[in-house]
């Protein structure tokens, strides 16, 4: 009997011995909320997991804008940890709700000051600029010029080839409406929205059904789509028979930079209030500032890096920044978003 004990506690040793050598601890569950737009290498979010003892779960919210009302309904509940997708258009309605802890990364010293988010409690994690793209071969082959002004936008000729995002529910088409508005003014916007409405400007509810779905390029029939001015690059880069050696003389898609219309549009990620892993919500943000991340994202989500002097791949060069785009940042943009709904929308 003796003999039996001390074989079974030899065992219950040896098994205790081996837990904590191989470091079996359960990881904990970090939940991540992202626009639907997130992508990130595998690779790096498994060493992000394997160095924390962690498991990310990612959670899908919709655009962002769709996100950002997801966040607030949760409120009492959250549910997630971290947030990455908020932006500038979005940002100061996330603070005025109380979404966000306060967090500032060591790595936002390496950001520039025009970039920073973090006086809305997000850590900037890129940027981009929202403007009109065209499908070359579209306009070739109808031999239409190309529109030269918003106002030659808002006509028949080409507003019934335009598809945008809803100022609502989705980022970009928020970044644009604002755009508008700081062009022509609030009533000048709205005329001219509801003039391009009525003349054929198709409104969906996000960029993903915007260009996935609409967009000529990709079986829409609008050859004119509402995206980014760093689209191009991605079409050249997701092209059949695509070689970083051989780069093409052009992208099939080109920018229509009209005068006002394009927005600079800054991304960050940020601790939501709730959360029940605060210290590794805040590894996951320095995660995504890290030089690895950064250099991951331009390629995956078509963005520029927040952090000064991160590469970018040659592809980049069919990418364009235009000229005298300053970010916009507007203390509430709720009361703009409703002037939409209200006066172009239902037409009020």
């Amino acid at each position: 009997m003796l003999k039996h004990k001390r074989t079974f506690l030899s065992l219950l040793l040896l098994g205790g011995l081996a837990s904590a050598v191989s470091g079996s601890a359960a990881p904990i569950t970090l939940t991540v909320i992202t626009h639907d737009s997130f992508d990130l290498n595998k690779k790096l979010i498994a060493s992000f997991e394997q160095q924390n003892n962690a498991k990310v779960r990612f959670i899908k919210g919709g655009d962002a804008g769709e996100m950002l009302i997801r966040l607030i309904l949760t409120k009492a509940n959250p549910l997630a940890d971290v947030v990455y997708g908020l932006d500038n258009t979005l940002a100061p309605r996330a603070a005025a709700a109380g979404l966000l802890d306060a967090y500032k990364s060591p790595a936002l010293s390496k950001v520039p000051a025009t970039y920073r988010l973090d006086a809305f409690n997000l850590n900037t994690v890129d940027y981009g600029y929202v403007a009109f793209n065209y499908d070359r071969a579209w306009f070739e082959k109808a031999g239409l010029a190309l529109p030269k002004t918003l106002d030659d936008l808002k006509t028949p000729t080409y507003a019934k080839l335009t598809v945008v995002a809803s100022p609502a529910t989705s980022s970009p088409g928020l970044a644009f409406w604002l755009a508008s508005v700081n062009h022509y003014g609030q009533a000048g916007a709205v005329a001219w929205w509801q003039a391009a409405r009525t003349n054929g400007m198709k409104v969906t509810r996000g960029w993903s059904d915007s260009y996935n779905k609409e967009f000529s390029r990709n079986g829409g029939k609008y050859p004119i789509v509402l995206s980014y001015a760093s689209s191009p690059a991605a079409e050249v880069a997701y092209a059949e028979g695509y070689d970083p050696k051989k780069l093409p003389a052009q992208s099939p898609t080109g920018n229509l930079l009209l005068p006002g219309s394009a927005f600079l549009q800054l991304e960050g990620v940020g601790v939501l209030k709730g959360t029940k892993q605060p210290a590794l919500a805040r590894k996951f943000v320095d995660f995504m500032l890290s030089a690895a991340v950064q250099a991951d994202f331009p390629t995956r989500m078509w963005v520029y890096p927040a952090l000064e002097g991160a590469a970018l791949d040659p592809v980049f060069g069919f990418a364009q920044v235009p000229s005298g785009v300053k970010a916009l940042t507007p203390t509430n943009t709720q009361p703009v978003v409703d002037v939409w709904v209200n006066q172009v929308l239902r037409g009020r």
